[in-house]
C-alpha cells in the first residue's frame, strides 16, 4: 500500500473515533480503489473519470470520494500538504426517499413469524417488535443483553455507531411483550451463557445473517415478492413517530442520528404521503375532468 499513514490512519479511525469494524472495513475499500488510481494518475482531476470507469453509482463515487477526503485530512493534521483535497468535490447525488414498512405489512410478517415451535414462535415475534418499536439498526438489535432493559422505568439502553449509548423508552405493551419473552421464553432456547436478548437457533447470540435469514423467511411466508429488510422497519418507525406528532429532536434521539439532517428525510416521506392524500380525495383533483366531461 502506497498511501502515507496507512496503519495509523486505521487505527484512528477504530480506537480514537471509535467506528465500527465494518464502517472501517468501508474506508478500507474506498481507499483501496483510491490507491490503485494513484498508481496510474498524477492529477486528481481525473479521479472522477476513473470511478466512472469502474461503473460506480453517484452514490458510491460520492461516498469514495468523502473517504479520501476524510483520510486527505487526517494526513494534513500529521502535518503534511495534502494540495489534492481541496479539489475534491462530491457528485450530486439524489436523496432517494426511504421505504418503510407500513403497519399493515408488518401485522402480516407478524402472523406469518408463527413456526411449530411456541418458544421460537416467541422469539421470533419479540424480534419484529424489538425492529419496529426501536426503530433500531441490525448491530444494535444483536447486540442488545438483558441488563440493557430496565423493567421499572421502560427503557432500553442501546448502544449504537462510534458505541454511543442512547435510552429508548418501550410502549407499555412492548415493555409487557420484552418481559413476558424474557421469563418466559428465552430460557427455554438458550443452550450456551449468553447475555443476548434475542437467542437464535444454536441457543447463541444471533448474527447479522441469522437476522436477514429469518427475515427473508418471514416475509416469503407472508407472500411478499421479496424480503423485508431490517431497514424498513427503522424507516417505518421514524415515519410513524413524525405522522404522530413527535419533533424531529426527538426523532433524532430514538433513532440515534448524528445529524439532523438525516432525520429530516422523514419530512420528505410525510410530506409525499400528504400529497397522495390530497390528489386523492380533494375535490380540485378532479375538477379539470368534471368540466371536461
Amino acid at each position: 500500500m502506497a498511501l502515507a499513514h496507512w496503519v495509523d490512519f486505521f487505527d484512528d479511525l477504530q480506537h480514537v473515533r471509535g467506528r465500527s469494524q465494518n464502517t472501517v472495513l468501508a474506508y478500507r475499500r474506498d481507499l483501496e480503489v483510491y490507491d490503485d488510481f494513484l498508481r496510474k494518475n498524477a492529477d486528481i482531476s481525473h479521479l472522477y473519470e476513473f470511478l466512472a470507469k469502474r461503473k460506480l453509482s453517484a452514490r458510491s463515487q460520492a461516498r469514495i470520494i468523502s473517504s479520501i477526503r476524510t483520510y486527505l485530512l487526517y494526513c494534513e493534521r500529521q502535518g503534511e500538504k495534502v494540495a489534492n483535497l481541496r479539489q475534491l468535490r462530491s457528485p450530486k447525488v439524489k436523496v432517494a426517499l426511504p421505504k418503510a414498512i407500513t403497519p399493515e405489512d408488518f401485522r402480516k410478517l407478524y402472523a406469518a413469524c408463527e413456526v411449530e415451535n411456541a418458544y421460537r414462535t416467541g422469539r421470533n415475534q419479540i424480534t419484529l417488535l424489538l425492529l419496529f418499536g426501536l426503530g433500531c439498526r441490525v448491530s444494535e438489535l444483536i447486540g442488545l443483553n438483558v441488563h440493557d432493559f430496565s423493567v421499572t422505568e421502560g427503557w432500553l439502553r442501546v448502544v449504537g455507531k462510534g458505541s454511543k449509548e442512547r435510552l429508548v423508552p418501550l410502549t407499555e405493551q412492548l415493555q409487557r411483550e420484552l418481559a413476558d419473552y424474557l421469563q418466559h421464553v428465552r430460557s427455554a432456547l438458550m443452550k450456551h451463557k449468553t447475555s443476548s436478548i434475542l437467542i437464535n437457533d444454536k441457543g447463541n447470540r444471533p448474527s447479522r445473517i441469522d437476522i436477514w435469514r429469518w427475515l427473508a423467511a418471514w416475509s416469503a411466508a407472508a407472500g411478499f415478492s421479496g424480503p423485508v429488510s431490517p431497514h424498513k422497519f427503522r424507516h417505518g418507525c421514524a415515519t410513524a413517530l413524525l405522522e404522530g406528532g413527535a419533533d424531529l429532536r426527538s426523532i433524532q434521539m430514538l433513532l440515534g442520528h448524528s445529524s439532523i439532517q438525516t432525520t429530516q428525510i422523514y419530512t420528505s416521506v410525510t410530506s409525499s404521503k400528504i400529497r397522495e392524500m390530497v390528489e386523492k380525495h380533494h375535490p380540485l383533483s378532479k375538477l379539470r375532468t368534471d368540466l371536461d366531461s
